[in-house]
């Protein structure tokens, strides 16, 4: 068995909005799937797993990036918004980008050991 890669998926009330701002915004190149269902290139991506502390867990989305700070500075130049400041973790620095919908993703400078795959 292989695993060839991941296919993340956001949920949102307004697609359109969202799906122009990951094109305009971030530049992430796409391709049309049919009827205007983009499909997003993304840089290589890795999976943690945590413990959980409810019954069913959930996944969270983040980007990351090799300098919080000018990656913050930059997007708030393209006019993007974010929820709270850069927070210090034991794993990285990380805050939340707000998407047009209001939906967050979260955007961090890793810490941690990273896979060479």
């Amino acid at each position: 068995m292989a695993i060839t890669g991941v296919h993340a998926v956001i949920y949102t009330h307004e697609a359109e909005a969202d799906r122009a701002w990951l094109t305009d915004v971030l530049g992430l190149e796409s391709v049309d799937a049919g009827r205007g269902w983009l499909i997003f290139a993304l840089p290589p991506a890795e999976l943690a797993v945590h413990p959980a502390s409810s019954a069913g867990g959930a996944v969270e989305l983040y980007l990351m990036c090799e300098d919080i700070e000018s990656t913050v500075r930059e997007l708030r130049d393209r006019g993007v918004a974010f929820d709270g400041s850069v927070a210090d973790q034991s794993w990285g620095r990380a805050t939340k980008i707000v998407l047009p919908s209001g939906g967050r993703l979260g955007s961090y400078e890793p810490r941690h050991p990273r896979p060479s795959g």
